[in-house]
């Protein structure tokens, strides 16, 4: 029984990052440091060495990974969360 101890921290680290992921505000949050879908920071097309920049197509694709996240999460969420207030309540 011991043993479970770390898988149930686990799961209530993964449940808290995923809800830390959920709640960040594109216009509010992430557009202000230049994370937004539409910022002037992006690159949007090739840049002059026929290429996209290293820089931005990682940091694109950790927008396009927060909002998969916030999109597909949404709802199983809410779920799991329900779940571990539950559990807590009862087992707590």
């Amino acid at each position: 029984m011991l043993f479970l101890f770390p898988l149930g921290n686990l799961i209530y680290i993964t449940v808290l990052l995923l809800n830390a992921v959920a709640v960040l505000s594109e216009d509010r949050f992430l557009a202000r440091i230049g994370w937004g879908r539409a910022s002037p920071q992006s690159s949007t097309g090739f840049n002059t060495y026929g290429g996209q920049n290293e820089q931005d197509s990682v940091k694109s694709r950790i927008v396009n990974l927060i909002s998969s996240i916030r999109m597909v999460t949404r709802v199983p969420l809410i779920a799991v969360n329900l779940g571990v207030i539950v559990y807590e309540i009862l087992l707590g």
